[in-house]
């Protein structure tokens, strides 16, 4: 007798590498899904970490990490949702007395929230390439950690009187600060919130790496790492029920993204991320590499950041973290 289709609660955003999927071209052999839309996705990640209220679920990689060791009840496919380097991005102010990297020592330092998937891989970088003591950097968030029992390290504060991190930029309590997750404006742009008195010239935001894309591809020359950010977890109860759903969801995932891939090759547009993706193409060749071969230093580095960075208690394999699909 043949059994009917498992039903499973699918929380996923639309990337061109995932509609093929969510529109039902590539079906997901033996599975029904039920794709639940929710806008911004990051939200999602939020209600499985602590509600677990979805089956298969997309979430920033930092997230899963933390909430794994912290007992989370879903594990890891080797499917990572959105890929980018992270030496560009963070800006300093030009009074602040920042020429290099580890002149972000004891300056305060601005990232939405200290888990998000951004700061860990810069912070990584300014580690490892460049001796940054991290510890030596205050830094200041002003939202929440998705994993709400994560204890943050002590140089981390939280924004002082609610104020915003574009305010603290723009008055100079903040030394430096991610654009692309403080919204604190273009590299080159002083924040309208600067109050110049009619006197004093606003200051010009830097970025700290001005040939960002230089250095991107020849560290990814050097070290094999393509940042990861988003991946998709599965219940445990899930997996041991039916274990086979691990391997149908990977091969779905990996036909959709074969199906973006052609069309990128043929120059369609399919989503807003085709020309980062053709871009990113010429670097690493595959721009969506799926799993673990394909991507264990990038999967050993995010681990082992992580740990360097407080944010994991101990240095974990990969086994630990991620199914084993085979791939």
């Amino acid at each position: 007798m043949t059994q009917p289709p498992l039903p499973l609660k699918i929380a996923i955003a639309t990337y061109g590498h995932t509609r093929a999927l969510k529109q039902g071209q590539v079906p997901i052999e033996g599975v029904q899904p039920d794709f639940i839309e929710i806008k911004p996705i990051i939200a999602a990640f939020r209600r499985m970490v602590r509600d677990v209220e979805f089956d298969v679920c997309e979430m920033a990689p930092a997230t899963y990490m933390i909430a794994r060791e912290a007992g989370a009840p879903f594990k890891a496919l080797p499917v990572f949702i959105f890929r980018r380097f992270h030496h560009a991005g963070l800006v300093y102010r030009d009074d602040a007395g920042i020429r290099q990297p580890r002149d972000l020592e004891g300056k305060r330092v601005g990232v939405r929230a200290y888990s998000v998937t951004t700061g860990i891989w810069t912070r990584g970088i300014l580690a490892n390439e460049y001796g940054v003591d991290n510890a030596r950097i205050t830094w200041v968030v002003d939202d929440e950690e998705h994993v709400s029992s994560l204890r943050l390290p002590s140089n981390v504060q939280h924004a002082p009187d609610g104020k915003s991190l574009v305010e603290l930029m723009a008055t100079g309590y903040l030394s430096a600060a991610f654009t692309d997750n403080a919204g604190i404006g273009r590299a080159g742009a002083p924040s309208e919130g600067w109050q110049a008195g009619g006197r004093v010239k606003p200051p010009e935001y830097l970025e700290l790496f001005p040939d960002a894309a230089r250095l991107e591809a020849e560290w990814f020359r050097k070290t094999g790492i393509y940042p990861l950010h988003g991946l998709i977890v599965v219940k445990d109860e899930i997996l041991a029920r039916h274990p086979w759903v691990a391997r149908a969801l990977y091969e779905a995932f990996a036909a959709s993204k074969d199906i973006y891939l052609r069309q990128l090759e043929a120059g369609e547009s399919v989503s807003d991320k085709d020309d980062h993706y053709r871009a990113m193409r010429g670097i690493v060749g595959d721009p969506l590499p799926y799993g673990i071969q394909a991507n264990r230093p990038s999967i050993e580095a995010m681990m082992a950041y992580c740990f360097q960075q407080g944010l994991l208690k101990k240095q974990y394999a990969i086994d630990d973290m991620f199914i084993d699909v085979g791939a």
